[in-house]
C-alpha cells in the first residue's frame, strides 16, 4: 500500500517591504512521504520570497515536469520556475528555456557548496538562473516552525526574512549566488 502525503495548512501573513506586498495567505501544502519537514519549511519560504497571487505549489517531487513552485500567466506562459535543493544542471538548462525566470533555492550546508563548485561554470551562461543559498543552521531553525496547522508572519526587508509564529521567530538572510544578469 502506497504512503500518501500528510497535508499542511498554513496560515501566512506576507509584509514585503522591498516590493510593497502585503497579504495573507491560506497554503495547504502536500508533504510527500519521502519529504522532510526542513524541505516543506524551504518550500514555504520560496513561496513567502516570491509570494503572488498566481503563485502556487506544483505536484512537486511527484513529476520530473514540474518545479516545486511555478508561475503562470494568464496565457500559460511560465513566468516563474522555483526549484529546490541540488538538481542536475541538465533539469536547471531546461527549465531555463521553458521560463521567463528561475530560482533555485540551494540549503544543503557543505554538499550545497560542493554542489555549486561542481556546476557553477555551466549555471553561470543562463541568464535567467537566480540562484539562492540558504545556511544549514538556518533551515534546521525554519524547520522547527513545521507543524500541521501554522499561524505565520513573514517580513521581507532589504535582502533579510524574519518568519515566525506567536512564540519563535527566524531571521534569514538568502546569500545569493548568481543572479539573473541584464546585459
Amino acid at each position: 500500500m502506497a504512503l500518501k502525503a500528510t497535508i499542511f495548512k498554513a496560515q501566512v501573513q506576507i509584509s514585503d517591504l522591498d516590493r510593497h506586498y502585503y497579504e495573507s495567505h491560506a497554503l495547504t501544502l502536500a508533504r510527500h512521504p519521502s519529504e522532510t519537514d526542513t524541505r516543506l519549511m524551504v518550500r514555504l519560504l520560496a513561496f513567502c520570497l516570491h509570494a503572488d497571487e498566481r503563485l502556487l505549489f506544483t505536484k512537486g517531487l511527484s513529476t520530473d515536469e514540474e518545479p516545486d513552485l511555478w508561475q503562470q500567466s494568464l496565457s500559460g506562459e511560465i513566468e516563474c520556475w522555483i526549484e529546490l535543493g541540488q538538481p542536475d544542471e541538465r533539469r536547471l538548462r531546461q527549465a531555463s528555456g521553458r521560463a521567463h525566470e528561475v530560482i533555485l533555492i540551494n540549503y544543503g550546508g557543505r554538499s550545497s557548496d560542493i554542489w555549486w563548485e561542481q556546476n557553477r561554470d555551466g549555471l553561470q551562461r543562463l541568464r535567467n538562473l537566480r540562484v539562492l543559498d540558504l545556511d544549514s543552521e538556518t533551515v534546521q531553525s525554519l524547520a522547527g516552525l513545521a507543524g500541521r496547522n501554522m499561524d505565520l508572519q513573514c517580513t521581507l526587508d532589504g535582502g533579510q526574512v524574519w518568519i515566525g509564529n506567536a512564540d519563535t521567530t527566524v531571521e534569514i538572510t538568502p546569500t545569493i549566488r548568481q543572479d539573473i544578469r541584464s546585459d
